[in-house]
């Protein structure tokens, strides 16, 4: 059995993740800020733990975390608010980050997007501006921490069904980048087990290959 945490436990991603984990026969922690969402938690087979990380420091979130093998970051601040996106996108994030150091957890798996990086071309007077820098900026420190890091970057979430099938790398999107948010989920319980994945970013959306077909690592020279 693995002890998995994932921060933003109540988002429909988390709550699909959490009941592959659960299936899968994993102890699954997750942290959700609101403890009227402990009931919706729990029905997925997780074990709600209320911690509100926007407003934790990092040694709260480093308590939360200890004695777990792996976190998932799964939170945000669903936009609107640029000033509370740079508080949970980045600030928060990178204190998970800084707490999973200080608990000894060394596995970390980052739900980002599809186009995430610095140069990622959003103007300013954009809405999606603030999110857009708040995620380069995270992926970014992750990056440069000593974690066992995975990056996830699924194209434009729906509730469409998750049937295992996805593009990674996709090099042509101009039929769009739809991702079922339960894919996403299926990718980040699979890449915990990957380690092929650590030190990775894995974009995708939708697509037509099997999962472990998709995650495939490349053949070496």
């Amino acid at each position: 059995m693995t002890r998995i945490a994932i921060i933003g436990g109540h988002g429909k991603v988390a709550l699909e993740l959490s009941r592959v984990l659960t299936a899968e026969g994993d102890d699954v922690t997750s942290l959700i800020r609101n403890p009227e969402h402990a009931g919706d938690v729990a029905a997925t087979g997780a074990t709600p733990s209320v911690l509100d990380v926007e407003h934790s420091t990092t040694a709260e979130i480093a308590e939360a975390l200890r004695n777990h093998d792996a976190v998932v970051w799964s939170a945000g601040a669903g936009g609107g608010d640029p000033e509370r996106t740079y508080a949970v996108d980045r600030d928060a994030a990178i204190r998970s980050m800084d707490a999973a150091v200080q608990a000894g957890v060394g596995r970390y798996v980052m739900v980002s997007y599809l186009g995430a990086r610095p140069d990622h071309g959003v103007p300013p007077d954009n809405g999606f501006f603030a999110y857009a820098e708040a995620k380069a900026a995270a992926d970014a420190y992750l990056r440069g921490t000593g974690l066992d890091w995975t990056i996830l970057g699924p194209g434009t979430l729906t509730d469409g069904p998750g049937n295992g099938l996805i593009d990674v790398d996709p090099a042509d999107t101009s039929d769009g980048t739809a991702t079922a948010r339960a894919n996403v989920a299926r990718v980040a319980a699979a890449a915990l087990g990957l380690p092929a994945s650590i030190g990775h970013t894995i974009t995708f959306r939708d697509g037509t290959l099997p999962l472990a077909a998709a995650l495939e690592p490349p053949d070496q020279p």
